[in-house]
């Protein structure tokens, strides 16, 4: 059963949509027909407004006959069809939507008075309809304007009708019992109409404001402020105020705008950027702004509150976008507006910020949170702002006078200024990777030209004040030449070291990129100069030449013109050659840069890290970032969403390791801990470990593979485990850190022994071929092991072998333990399997003789010389070397000790073999026929 309101509804809403109807041929559309087109730009806005009003007087009638249908469907079928589906239930708010676009569209009409001005063009026309006009209206005068009675037919009828909405709705609620599931529908619709009638009003009475607003401004003024959107809410003449410091002579509060007028200068403020500070005193309040900061002073303690009440609720509603429920003057507490906004704004004062247009975050008048930057010139700054400055991470792009070249700085901010980790990509396609302090390059970094370049370079080390300053190593592509050494204000300044690409390195002290005084010289052949020379190499003055046969030559050296090198001084040939192991001492760096200070600018931000206790928001600082090229950058410009890798989370956390540290002190776990650590690149011990590879191999890789430089990279390799764990004094460097480290200069490292042991290892080669063609017995017999250690057991014959034409079998097992020592990298794993090597030799000896057996030095010896010379290990010298340097000191005078020089013994022995086979009695000849 229907109700009675479900019926005065229908009824309503049937005259409404016939109203709508004669209100559209009567007024609307002779409005549009018989208004000439406009040649005045203040015409053709009233006529682009009164074409709006139409079409949104289309859509109410639209929505006034679907309303009608669902109410004639009810009625029609009241035993299937229910309450829920009348549009004004199911769909109030789009009902609701489409008539508060009338009204904005008929309250704009009014500002610009588009009726009076359509009345008085057709003044005939008008006069002709003012009886049918005059029935649509009640209660206007008879003697009243064709031009008011026009608002008031579009008005009146749409008033009356809300008016009757909300009555039979509350009605309708009423009539409903309270559990009736579409009560809930009829409650809300009933107060979004109610609210309605509210905004009706107070958009009426703002739009009469806004038109009295500009009668009362110059022409200028008005061409400025008033627009047909724009609606006033405040003024200073109607509730006075006080503004400073601009001490404005009018306030206006727009429902967009808050304008002062200060004689001929109008200040205009966005309301989606202004805050507001209540004050204390009860008279005042503040006003924050981007570039100004604003004190709203009234005598009168409800006038404050009548301007702070409205300016909250202007930019509540400005934020929003939209005119809202509440409104203006319902007597409910307004809403606060947020504190972080995202708005675009133009700077005009004078500073770094003039003309740049800043879009993204903000609170309390400045910049904070993520945000763009962009300046006329071209500059572009996207990232992190707090309070008002960069600060965080931000790519900017400053473009160059040539045609798309751009300078890129991807880099960590403070305050205003780059400091921190940064990747700088300059339009020159020169790169800098490295720290920042202060908008400088400052701490460790790397600058390195483009492959291409004309003259190409890197520079890896120490930076003070954006010049080079402190321990670095510079590659000279061009000459070839690789520095090691001292900086000063941005040139080689101290004592250094040059390794060229033809092998020959030379130390001396640097000032002013030049070197002064004496130095030292090695060549390729290793021949020794000690004295002064120039950059290109060229001897001059007092020095001596130790020649590799060890003559030498002391006098002046100088050159002329085309004549070459010419010298005066003693040359000295009763000298005997040089041992090989007092060549290998001569190394250049060592004791120059002391090893604890080289590498300071990448071991600082490091431990600061640790020592401020791991903080996750300088995480990013120290292990850097990874983001796109500058040329995918300029392409996308979606700078906020570059991909910047953070550190992993759970275990692989640096506070997560610190705390397993602390709480696991077993060298098993221990080890585990920090493999992880180490192997991952987006860890501070990870990150820490590449860049210290980075400086080892700008060092010592490619030009600086010289054999003069293995003892500087050695110490190196230590000190760099010594200060990944420096907090932790009692963790064992080389027991757990070195090893876990190594493999990561493994290569360099090594190449460096290879060089140092390149003669030696020449020798044990050819030893190692020597011996290689002796068969099993009769090298056991060489080699004077005593027979009955012989493993004959072991060697399985065929009738047509004989016991010495078998190789490659006695003492097997022990051979191919040995191999092993090549495919591990860690000194301790190495010694390791010298040690099992020897319990492999002992096993087989124990096996031949039928019992346990410790073998004595003298029986060791040869026995482990025969399992050397099979295994043919290549490089031994090398290895050995590298095994004595990197073992942990704990183990000198041990086992280990002791295994380590019973090999070294076996080298030497092989690299005299040669000599030996010459003048061994019973030698051997592979030729013989047996």
């Amino acid at each position: 059963m229907c109700s009675p309101e479900e019926e005065a509804l229908l009824r309503l809403e049937e005259v409404f949509s016939a109203t709508l109807a004669h209100i559209n041929s009567l007024v609307l559309q002779p409005l549009l027909e018989t208004t000439p087109e406009p040649s005045d730009a203040q015409g053709r806005e009233g006529l682009r407004l009164l074409q709006q009003l139409h079409q949104s007087s289309q859509r109410l009638w639209e929505v006034t006959e679907e309303s009608l249908h669902s109410l004639q469907e009810r009625l029609g079928h009241q035993d299937t069809v229910g309450l829920e589906s009348l549009l004004l239930l199911r769909d109030a708010d789009r009902v609701l939507q489409v008539h508060v676009e009338y009204i904005e569209s008929y309250a704009s009409c009014v500002v610009v008075q588009a009726f009076q001005k359509a009345a008085k063009k057709r003044r005939e026309f008008w006069r002709g309809q003012r009886k049918a006009l005059w029935q649509l209206l009640s209660g206007v005068s008879s003697e009243a304007s064709v031009g008011t009675a026009l608002a008031q037919a579009l008005h009146q009828p749409l008033a009356h009708h809300v008016q009757q909405y909300v009555v039979l709705l509350l009605g309708l609620g009423d009539s409903t019992a309270d559990p009736h599931p579409t009560r809930e529908l009829v409650v809300h619709a009933a107060t979004l109409f109610g609210n309605l009638q509210s905004f009706m009003s107070q958009a009426l009475d703002q739009a009469l404001a806004t038109q009295a607003l500009r009668h009362s401004l110059s022409s200028r003024l008005r061409d400025v402020l008033c627009t047909p959107a724009r609606r006033l809410l405040q003024d200073s003449q109607d509730v006075p105020v006080t503004v400073t410091p601009l001490r404005a002579e009018r306030v206006l509060l727009f429902d967009d705008v808050l304008v002062l007028l200060q004689g001929h200068s109008v200040h205009t403020f966005d309301l989606k950027l202004v805050w507001l500070d209540p004050g204390q005193d009860g008279c005042t309040f503040h006003l924050l702004t981007p570039e100004e900061e604003l004190s709203f002073c009234s005598k009168d303690p409800q006038d404050r509150m009548v301007w702070q009440w409205k300016v909250t609720q202007a930019v509540c509603q400005a934020l929003r976008g939209k005119k809202d429920f509440p409104v203006l003057g319902a007597g409910l507490e307004p809403s606060e507006p947020p504190t972080c906004r995202c708005v675009a704004y133009t700077f005009h004062a004078e500073g770094q910020l003039c003309q740049a247009t800043y879009e993204g975050e903000w609170c309390r008048g400045r910049p904070h949170g993520r945000g763009t930057l962009k300046w006329p010139d071209g500059r572009n700054h996207v990232g992190s702002f707090c309070q008002g400055l960069e600060h965080g991470f931000g790519i900017r792009l400053v473009p160059q006078a040539s045609e798309d070249k751009f300078d890129c700085y991807k880099c960590h901010w403070r305050e205003g200024s780059m400091c921190g980790y940064g990747i700088c990509e300059y339009g020159t396609d020169e790169v800098y990777k490295g720290y920042f302090r202060a908008g400088l390059r400052h701490g460790f970094g790397v600058l390195e030209s483009a492959p291409q370049a004309p003259q190409p370079f890197k520079y890896t080390g120490h930076w003070e004040r954006g010049q080079r300053s402190g321990y670095g190593v510079e590659e000279d592509g061009d000459r070839g030449e690789r520095y090691i050494g001292m900086w000063q204000a941005d040139q080689r300044h101290g004592p250094g070291v040059m390794v060229t690409q033809a092998g020959v390195c030379y130390q001396g002290t640097f000032q002013a990129d030049k070197m002064v005084g004496p130095g030292i010289l090695l060549s390729e052949d290793d021949s020794l100069y000690e004295g002064t020379f120039t950059r290109d190499l060229t001897l001059v003055g007092k020095g001596k030449v130790t020649f590799p046969n060890g003559f030498t030559l002391e006098g002046s050296f100088g050159s002329g013109a085309g004549k070459g090198l010419h010298t005066q001084g003693v040359l000295d040939t009763a000298a005997f050659p040089p041992d090989p192991s007092s060549t290998r001492k001569r190394q250049l760096g060592v004791g120059a840069f002391p090893v604890e200070s080289r590498w300071q600018g990448v071991y600082g931000p490091f431990r600061d890290f640790v020592s401020a206790g791991c903080p996750g928001d300088e995480q990013e600082t120290l292990l850097g970032f990874h983001v796109q090229n500058s040329r995918e950058l300029r392409k996308s410009q979606e700078y906020l969403c570059c991909e910047r890798a953070q550190p992993e989370p759970c275990a692989d956390r640096m506070e997560d390791v610190l705390d397993e540290l602390l709480l696991h002190r077993e060298p098993p776990a221990l080890r585990e801990c920090l493999r992880k650590a180490l192997s991952n690149s987006l860890h501070p011990l990870g990150k820490l470990l590449r860049t210290l590879m980075l400086t080892f191999q700008a060092t010592y890789a490619g030009i600086g593979a010289s054999k003069h430089l293995q003892a500087l990279a050695q110490e190196e390799v230590k000190q760099h485990a010594r200060e990944l764990w420096a907090a932790y004094r009692d963790l064992q460097v080389h027991g757990l850190v070195l090893p876990l480290m190594l493999p990561s200069f493994y290569s360099e490292l090594f190449t460096l022994y290879l060089l140092l042991h390149e003669t030696e290892d020449s020798l044990y080669s050819q030893g190692i071929a020597n011996l290689s063609l002796f068969p099993d017995t009769k090298l056991l017999e060489f080699l004077d092991v005593q027979k009955h250690l012989w493993p004959l057991k072991d060697l399985t014959l065929t009738t047509n072998q004989r016991l010495s034409l078998v190789r490659d079998k006695c003492f097997l097992s022990a051979t191919e333990c040995l191999q092993k020592i090549i495919t591990t990298v860690d000194p301790r794993e190495k010694l390791e399997v010298l040690e099992r090597t020897y319990g492999e030799i002992e096993a087989t000896v124990s096996r031949v003789l039928g019992q346990e057996h410790k073998l004595p030095m003298d029986d060791l010896l040869p026995l482990l010389i025969y399992v050397v010379s099979r295994a043919r290990i290549q490089h031994l010298g090398a290895e050995i070397h590298l095994i004595r340097d990197m073992m942990d000191p704990t183990h000198t005078g041990g086992l280990y000790d002791f295994l380590l020089t019973a090999l070294e013994s076996c080298y030497e022995h092989i690299q005299k073999e040669d000599m030996r086979l010459h003048r061994f009695p019973g030698r051997w000849d592979s030729r013989e026929h047996w």
